[in-house]
């Protein structure tokens, strides 16, 4: 079935999107949220050399580490493969939460459940943390945040594009049932 869509294979398309499009919100509404507080230091003039260098580090290290790394080549992907997972194998939960299935919280191997959990509460201990900084350091950390959550929307959104038109074949799920 090469060369055929999602639509042409499987009725389900709509479970697909509604997986990627809630993930991809999530991300959206973060760096809506982040931007402002990210170029407020710049806008204000406040970033000294010191600053300056930092700014441009953090954010050349979360573009690497956050968005190319952990997106692109792992965060992305899978959450294009689950999507295309839970329209195949269209089940109650798997449709009401598709976004928070994509993400690997719930029906997935216990090591997929075991990062991903620990990644979420990781990045909840981060946002509260990074919340008692001041600016401009504030800025400088939310600055690469955004500009890591950024990338990982596009390589979202492109491998979503390569798995509704079957192109992404060999990115596992990660379901319970792959493990056995």
């Amino acid at each position: 079935m090469a060369g055929k869509t999602v639509s042409e294979r499987d009725p389900n398309l709509a479970i697909a999107l509604w997986g990627v499009f809630g993930f991809s919100f999530i991300l959206v509404r973060a760096v809506w949220g982040l931007f402002p507080l990210a170029v407020e230091p710049i806008q204000t003039g406040s970033l000294s050399g010191l600053h300056i260098a930092a700014y441009v580090l953090w954010v050349a290290f979360m573009a690497y580490s956050e968005g190319y790394r952990g997106f692109q080549k792992h965060m992305s992907p899978r959450v294009a493969a689950r999507a295309m997972y839970a329209a195949r194998n269209p089940r109650p939960l798997l449709v009401i939460l598709a976004p928070l299935f994509c993400m690997g919280l719930f029906h997935a191997t216990r090591r997929r459940l075991a990062i991903s959990w620990i990644i979420l509460i990781g990045v909840i201990i981060l946002i509260i943390a990074v919340r008692e900084l001041t600016q401009p350091w504030r800025g400088i950390v939310d600055g690469g945040v955004v500009i890591g959550l950024g990338w990982g929307l596009l390589a979202t959104l492109y491998y979503s594009a390569l798995a509704l038109t079957g192109r992404l074949s060999d990115v596992a799920a990660e379901v319970p049932e792959e493990a056995h």
